[in-house]
């Protein structure tokens, strides 16, 4: 089966989704690990970055890394809905419809986990 320029763009979408789902949980990892070796008892003081100047652009990088993150399932989405309108409508009558679908993130991950 040869993949279509679309379906090529899903997978770089996707690539980059999860690379930056790996930044962001190594980001998060170590912004925890610096809250613990702070001692800070305020979980919202330390994650806030007006109020924690030493790690703002830790903090700030991870904000914009799950916007970023949000936007490119957003179109990974789109591109699976028009990609069901497409089978919907080269499905017979008569077959059945697929099984219970999962999230399109659980299948996502499920596919492109490295």
């Amino acid at each position: 089966m040869e993949a279509s320029d679309r379906d090529r763009e899903l997978i770089a979408v996707m690539r980059q989704y999860f690379a930056m789902k790996a930044e962001l949980e190594s980001l998060k990892e170590q912004l925890e690990a610096a809250r613990e070796a702070a001692g800070e008892a305020t979980i919202g003081v330390f994650y806030d970055p007006r109020q924690n100047a030493e790690h703002a652009a830790d903090l700030q990088r991870s904000h914009r890394l799950r916007g970023e993150m949000a936007w490119l399932m957003q179109r990974a989405e789109a591109w699976g809905r028009a990609a069901s309108g497409t089978d919907e409508h080269d499905r017979s009558e008569g077959e059945p419809e697929p099984e219970e679908w999962q999230s399109f993130e659980k299948r996502a991950d499920a596919l492109f986990r490295a």
